[in-house]
């Protein structure tokens, strides 16, 4: 097999992304699997995704990153804060840490993903207290543009990462 997608995804977000990555390698060597559904395969090329939880990877992606060796890996993910790519590139150089040495990174892909309703509850509780209320409001207001991501856009985007990378390994 030539390249696998694994995805890890609490709500769906990096499923949809994962699916559309899927669909936009070229060929018949590829293979889709949830994180929970992966059992060692060997692939040239590894498009990992993951959920970002408080500014990194996930804790089952750390691990499939960690056990990889010799392979080209690509990243993908979402995350629910904001829509920033300062703070994306922040969370894309915490996950290539778990990548060790003898793989080869071959790019990123991040973009917003819709959060669970409890987080916009938490969010209007800590507004009653009356203390930080416009970084409040800012994080609500976020948590709302938030739920209509990942969009066609991102899901577009990530199709063309996936081209890119793919042509970068001289498939």
């Amino acid at each position: 097999m030539q390249t696998i997608v694994i995805y890890s995804s609490q709500t769906g977000n990096t499923r949809k992304l994962a699916t559309q990555i899927f669909a936009a390698i070229p060929g018949d060597s590829k293979d889709l699997k949830n994180i929970d559904e992966y059992r060692e395969k060997d692939a040239e090329l590894y498009f990992v995704g993951f959920w970002v939880d408080r500014g990194d990877c996930d804790e089952k992606t750390v691990e499939l990153l960690s056990g990889l060796h010799g392979k080209k890996i690509a990243l993908f993910g979402t995350c629910g804060m904001g829509n920033d790519p300062a703070y994306y590139q922040k969370v894309i150089d915490r996950v290539k840490t778990w990548i060790p040495e003898d793989n080869e990174y071959m790019d990123a892909f991040l973009c917003q993903g819709k959060m669970p309703i409890q987080v916009r509850r938490r969010y209007e509780e800590m507004a009653k207290s009356g203390q930080n209320t416009e970084q409040i409001q800012a994080m609500i207001r976020n948590f709302d543009r938030a739920m209509l991501h990942p969009d066609r856009t991102d899901e577009a985007a990530a199709a063309d990462f996936a081209v890119q990378v793919w042509k970068r390994i001289g498939s």
